[in-house]
Order: C-alpha cells, then structure tokens, then sequence
C-alpha cells in the first residue's frame, strides 16, 4: 500500500518491442497521450525485448515506489500472462500487472477508425473486412483475438473473420483468398497491432487491397492504458478516476 501523500502508483507501460525504429516510436507517442491525459501521473516505457529501455532498466528507476504494470499487449499469451508479470514481480516487489489492452470495445472503436482513414483514401468501397492478427500459441490469446473480431463486426455491423499471421488461428492470406472465392472483390484487413514492425509487414503481403495501419497513438489505445491501470491501482487503495 502506498504511504499517505506518497500519490499514486508509477506506470510502467511493457509493449513487446521491435527492430523497427518506428515502434518505439509510435509507443512513445502513445504514452505521450497517457500523460497529457493524465498529467501528474509518472508514466515509464519499456519493452519485453528487442528495443530499449529494458523492463530491468526501466525497473532500475521506479524502485521505492508503488508501480502498476501495464502489457501493452493485445491479448493474452505467454508474455502478458508469465514474462512480464514474472520479471516485473521480480524486480518491482509489491508492484501489481495489469491484464493485457485487449480485447475492448474502445479497441474496436479505433480499429474502425483506421479503417475509416484508409477509406478516404480509396474510391472504392470495401466487400469485406478481416482482423488481422499476429496470433499466439496460446490458446486464450486466440479465443481474445476471436472476442476482438466479434467486436468490431458489432461495431461495423458485418462480419469479420480473424487471420493470423504467426500462430492460433487459420493463416491471414488464407482468409483473405476465402473472401475472394466467395465473392469479395475487395478486402480490408485491419491491422490488430499496436506499432508496425515485422507482423504490419506480413500482412501488407497477405494480398487483401487494403492493409490498415496499426491502433498506434490512438486516443482510445490512451484511454484503454488508463483503465488498465486504475482497475489494477484499486488493490493497492490509490482512488484514481477512470477516463
């Protein structure tokens, strides 16, 4: 429990990481919103692997204090559900782990928004629309990523299958190639990423007409951090307001 006056918890957001410098990039810009959003808070950024800061490093600067983890990770899966909480639990003692970003229905709020920008960019109109997901050997990442394209076609009032382009699922180009032989002449993926990097680039080759960019710094992905965050901050007594 965070001693009185001490405020609230620190945040430390995890995203996956990337070799692509763009997916810093875009995380950094995410986080940027949290804190205007929530001005006052003490937000850190790390990631699981391959970009920097380290979760250790980040750790390395937010130790004495209360911290409340949170994956920005879409679904669930071996880095939401063990590495992270693992290796955070292990470097931040008393720090709790939020479950993952998705699925939501503010996700599928800015799924249909990126679909949108890609609309206006194009004459023609869209015969259907595929999840496209990176995928996980997990299989309660799999049922989330089915959960989030059940909520977008809710929020598109149509439906939309889900394509996985690593693990989980029938493979995205599979799906996209389905469409076309029942009839779709035109086929928009959207892109169930956070950032782009090396999965944004698989899809853009899974031969659908339409490859939308990734959630990124959207407003919904900021408001969808803090909700994370004030639902595991309860356990830890600190009165935060939900955005």
């Amino acid at each position: 429990m965070a001693e009185a006056g001490a405020g609230p918890p620190a945040l430390l957001a995890v995203a996956h990481g990337t070799r692509d410098p763009a997916g810093p990039a875009v995380v950094r810009a995410l986080l940027d919103r949290v804190r205007a959003m929530r001005p006052g808070l003490r937000v850190a950024e790390a990631y699981g692997e391959l970009s920097e800061p380290s979760l250790e490093e980040a750790a390395e600067g937010l130790r004495g204090g209360p911290v409340v983890v949170v994956p920005l990770l879409l679904a669930r899966g071996y880095h939401a559900l063990i590495d992270v909480p693992g290796r955070a639990g292990s470097l931040l003692p008393g720090s709790v782990t939020s479950r993952p970003l998705g699925p939501d229905a503010l996700l599928a709020g800015a799924l249909a928004a990126r679909l949108a920008e890609q609309d206006r960019t194009s004459p023609h109109r869209r015969d259907a629309v595929v999840l496209g997901a990176a995928g996980s050997a997990d299989p309660a990442g799999a049922a989330d990523v089915r959960a989030a394209a059940r909520l977008l076609a809710r929020r598109l009032g149509r439906p939309v299958p889900p394509g996985f382009v690593a693990a989980g699922g029938p493979p995205l180009d599979e799906v996209v190639a389905g469409l076309r032989r029942g009839g779709a002449r035109r086929v928009a993926v959207a892109s169930y990423l956070l950032a782009p990097g090396r999965f944004h680039d698989r899809m853009r080759a899974c031969g659908a007409d339409v490859v939308a960019a990734p959630l990124g710094a959207h407003g919904a992905a900021a408001r969808l951090v803090l909700r994370r965050y004030d639902e595991a901050a309860l356990p830890l007594e600190i009165p935060a307001p939900v955005r």
